[in-house]
């Protein structure tokens, strides 16, 4: 079998990205060329290496076994770098989503620090809040609150957070502090729109004081935090985010401390690219270096 090795890269960059145009950007080349290449590497190989999928292309378990060969004729080219050295092999782009909360206050720091010994790595961070996606074509890592229901992927608790009721010092002053749930209940929620909340771990507010009524409704965690300093209601926010500011005031800790694990899903073949492999380990680092915070248990960064 004569294989090509030009056209097992241009399957290993498709394989990256999930699409050929940014595939054909990323190589130097265009469209019409990837989609030859491809199309002479499964003539060789007597079968489909890609499969349409939502979002972009997908490997077959042929793809799978030819890009497995395409990453050692990369490695092999790379140990030709100036005098004999080998390039750093924690380079390209990393595609992942994530919370809003996480992506900000431990996924940012995370690829800051690592970027600093290896300048040629790039990270694309989408947040979003929902489920684990059953078709992650061109997303290396998902970072997911709740456990989650997915196949040909590998999914691991990576650390938990909780959550909790806050309110700014300003309205309290104003409107009074609650003291039992019932009290609460008097009180406008601000939280996620009940309508657009795909992850049912996040239910917590309306399963806990189901008479709450929102007052302010986001996508967006950030902008509970904001509305809520800025008296809209009552807030509940992660502890690790709430916590950072001075004027906002925890309410009833015993009472609403609501625990939730993140779960960080991959597809079966991320981990042997060593700049994903490498991003997932400094994104486990930095979770458990936070613990303490992430959890409610310190005030700022530990």
């Amino acid at each position: 079998m004569d294989i090509n090795p030009d056209d097992l890269l241009v399957l290993l960059a498709v394989s990256r990205s999930a699409k050929f145009t940014t595939a054909a950007q990323a190589l130097g080349l265009n469209h019409t060329t990837v989609s030859r290449r491809i199309a002479a590497l499964e003539k060789t190989l007597g079968g489909r290496v890609l499969a349409r999928a939502a979002g972009g292309w997908e490997l077959t378990e042929l793809g799978a076994q030819a890009v497995a060969v395409a990453e050692q004729v990369e490695a092999a080219v790379d140990t030709l770098g100036p005098s004999g050295k080998a390039p750093d092999p924690i380079t390209g782009v990393v595609r992942m989503t994530a919370t809003d909360g996480f992506s900000a206050y431990i996924a940012a720091p995370a690829v800051a620090r690592l970027r600093k010994n290896h300048p040629g790595l790039s990270v694309e961070i989408v947040t979003v809040t929902r489920r684990a996606l059953q078709q992650r074509s061109g997303l290396d890592i998902e970072v997911v609150v709740g456990e989650p229901q997915v196949h040909r992927a590998e999914a691991f608790r990576l650390g938990e957070y909780v959550l909790g009721m806050y309110a700014s010092r300003r309205y309290l002053a104003a409107n009074g502090t609650p003291a039992t749930v019932a009290e609460l209940a008097e009180h406008p929620l601000v939280y996620f729109v009940d309508s657009m909340l795909q992850v049912d771990d996040l239910d917590a507010p309306r399963r806990l004081v189901p008479e709450m009524k929102d007052g302010l409704s986001s996508t967006n965690v950030f902008v509970h935090v904001e509305a809520t300093r800025a008296g809209a209601g009552i807030g509940f926010l992660p502890c690790f985010m709430g916590d950072l500011h001075e004027d906002l005031v925890r309410l009833m800790p015993e009472k609403f401390a609501e625990r939730l694990p993140y779960w960080m899903v991959l597809r079966p073949d991320s981990m042997r690219r060593p700049a994903v492999a490498a991003v997932v380990h400094a994104l486990r680092e930095q979770t458990v270096a936070h613990r303490k915070t992430l959890l409610g248990m310190a005030q700022g960064t530990t």
